[in-house]
């Protein structure tokens, strides 16, 4: 008899040090502007399952985040959509943060709630066995709260970052208790400095470990900037893959941002393909429906 598995891991993402705002709630309004934000990624590009049962993974993340000056806070969302396969995750999360001024830089505190679906088209799975009765008909979704709260620290060079996803451990059992499937909780801690090369030019290593206290992940990078305007950088995730990422950032006082990274599988590539496509689109607006607080551009911050 078949056994049906709806084990669900956090997306993984190459660009995570421009995905903060997925990654921790305290996120909001620390950069002093309002900013959208779509990420897309196609993992193991030209992935096909036995049987048709589905094809790569894809994410796609959409962020918004705002400053709110008078109440020394901030404001932010995210919607999540993870497909993989038959089995697709959809999440809604907003937002709050409270922002402490600490000498020259700010100690943000947020907290986010929403709600976490989950559907399973089993008609897209096929059994060893006929008859197994882990193998329902149709497409079935469930809907389960879900909540999330974190820590950040920014200052000129430097950022810190610590959060924690699904303090709820929402659980889908779809009618059967085999397939019952929890989230459970995941704890990310970020990190990153800001090094001076030139007047021009500047180099942002990064870090990022993810765990739900049974599997961990480390992700370590490091970005090359010019000008403010163009990048370049390498990263590395601990046992799977080496990337590449490049951007540029266009329009006035560089309010558009596009990045692109690629992912190459070097450790396991049997049951992979070799590469993932990741696209980055961000959008600074010139106006912060908040605050009327003129905003001050550097190449580091907002504020």
């Amino acid at each position: 008899m078949s056994q049906l598995s709806a084990a669900q891991q956090a997306p993984e993402f190459t660009q995570f040090m421009d995905n903060k705002m997925y990654y921790n709630p305290a996120y909001a309004g620390v950069e002093g502007i309002t900013r959208l934000s779509l990420l897309i990624r196609s993992k193991w590009t030209g992935y096909t399952g036995s049987f048709d049962a589905g094809g790569a993974p894809t994410t796609q993340v959409l962020t918004m985040n705002a400053p709110i000056y008078k109440l020394n806070s901030g404001f932010g969302a995210f919607i999540m959509n993870d497909n993989l396969g038959g089995l697709n995750n959809l999440a809604l999360q907003g937002s709050y943060a409270y922002h402490v001024a600490v000498k020259d830089a700010k100690l943000s505190f947020g907290i986010n709630a929403g709600f976490y679906s989950q559907s399973i088209d089993f008609d897209r799975y096929r059994p060893n066995d006929g008859g197994d009765p882990l193998i329902l008909e149709g497409k079935q979704t469930q809907l389960r709260p879900d909540m999330g709260a974190g820590v950040f620290y920014q200052a000129k060079k430097l950022y810190g970052s610590i959060s924690v996803s699904h303090l709820l451990n929402p659980s889908f059992s779809f009618a059967s208790d085999a397939l019952r499937n929890s989230l459970e909780p995941t704890i990310y801690i970020m990190g990153g400095y800001h090094y001076d090369i030139t007047y021009n030019l500047e180099v942002t290593p990064s870090l990022l470990i993810q765990s739900d206290f049974n599997e961990y992940l480390i992700n370590l990078g490091a970005v090359i900037k010019y000008n403010n305007k163009f990048w370049g950088g390498i990263t590395y995730k601990y046992l799977e893959s080496a990337s590449l990422i490049v951007g540029m950032s266009l329009l006035k006082s560089n309010a558009l941002d596009i990045g692109y990274g690629f992912d190459y599988i070097v450790h396991n590539q049997q049951a992979k393909q070799a590469t993932s496509n990741e696209i980055r689109l961000s959008y600074a607006l010139p106006i912060n429906p908040f605050g009327s607080r003129k905003v001050v551009r550097t190449p580091r911050f907002r504020h």
